[in-house]
């Protein structure tokens, strides 16, 4: 068990994750998320957790772990293009993990979703979290659009309100 990760998940609270996103910033997230979905029929679903509770901490699950498990929570999976797209962020770990449906993964690659999540956490550690995601949200919906390009035919199948957990 990681003592410092340990200390930094019980210190990190939801005032934390308020001062790190202010409700006026989850709004601009949330029409970053809506605007980039006029883009493409993909779907968009950015959600950021404070801290990992105690009973996941001394089972040392990683920021990825658990952000598999939020994407099927929040049903990212059951699109019916199979072109969901989850951000996560871990912020106690300043840790983004972006988790694609086989649709879109299958025309992006690790690669790409490594470079965009590198990317935000940069301006992360800038305190720009709310810059972070929302070019986070416009790279991903680049990928999107180029490869799911927006029909007449395209539904709004998720939410874009950002999931705080």
């Amino acid at each position: 068990m990681d003592l410092s990760r340990t200390l930094r998940h019980l210190f990190t609270t939801d005032g934390t994750l308020k001062r790190a996103f202010a409700d006026a910033d989850l709004t601009a997230i949330e029409q970053a998320t809506a605007a980039g979905e006029r883009r493409h029929d993909g779907e968009v679903r950015f959600a950021v957790e404070a801290a990992l509770d105690t009973p996941a901490l001394l089972r040392g699950q990683s920021a990825r772990e658990r952000a598999v498990e939020v994407f099927a929570n929040l049903h990212v999976w059951d699109t019916e293009r199979n072109n969901g797209v989850l951000i996560y962020l871990l912020l106690a770990d300043r840790d983004v993990e972006i988790v694609a449906d086989r649709g879109i993964h299958a025309k992006v690659g690790d690669a790409q979703w490594e470079a965009i999540c590198r990317s935000m956490e940069t301006a992360f550690r800038g305190g720009r979290y709310k810059d972070g995601v929302i070019a986070g949200i416009a790279a991903v919906t680049e990928q999107l659009a180029l490869h799911f390009p927006a029909t007449a035919a395209g539904v709004n199948e998720l939410p874009d309100k950002p999931a705080v957990i």
